[in-house]
């Protein structure tokens, strides 16, 4: 094994064997939000009216409650996988990759949160 070239340095020592899971999991949440996406769409265009207090009413039942929060998670999962990515491939300063996987991670889960605490209080008539 040489040590002068790349491929030298990392001939022998396999794949991380991250990849294919990675692909996966983004691959599972894009077909479950095209899924909740349409089940959102169709159940928008049957609703009578598009007023606040219908899409608020509607929202606020069971069942579509439930399929919001799950379309709020899997679009953040969703984008979260498809940026940390992107920064794992453009950012090669080990700190700097840190932090801003960091703050991805922090944002995603604060705009989910949020998301589901806005579904939440919609689903409880504003008592949360």
């Amino acid at each position: 094994m040489g040590n002068g070239t790349s491929i030298g340095r990392v001939r022998g020592l396999g794949s991380a064997h991250e990849g294919v899971h990675h692909w996966l999991l983004q691959r599972f949440t894009a077909v479950g939000n095209l899924v909740l996406v349409l089940w959102l769409a169709s159940s928008f265009v049957l609703l009578p009216d598009l007023s606040y207090a219908t899409v608020s009413s509607y929202l606020a039942a069971p069942v579509p409650a439930t399929a919001m929060a799950l379309l709020i998670v899997s679009t953040f999962w969703h984008a979260r996988l498809g940026l940390q990515v992107m920064i794992e491939d453009y950012v090669h300063t080990p700190g700097n990759k840190f932090a801003a996987i960091l703050l991805l991670n922090l944002a995603v889960v604060g705009g989910a949160g949020f998301g589901i605490f806005c579904v939440a209080r919609l689903a409880l008539g504003g008592a949360v």
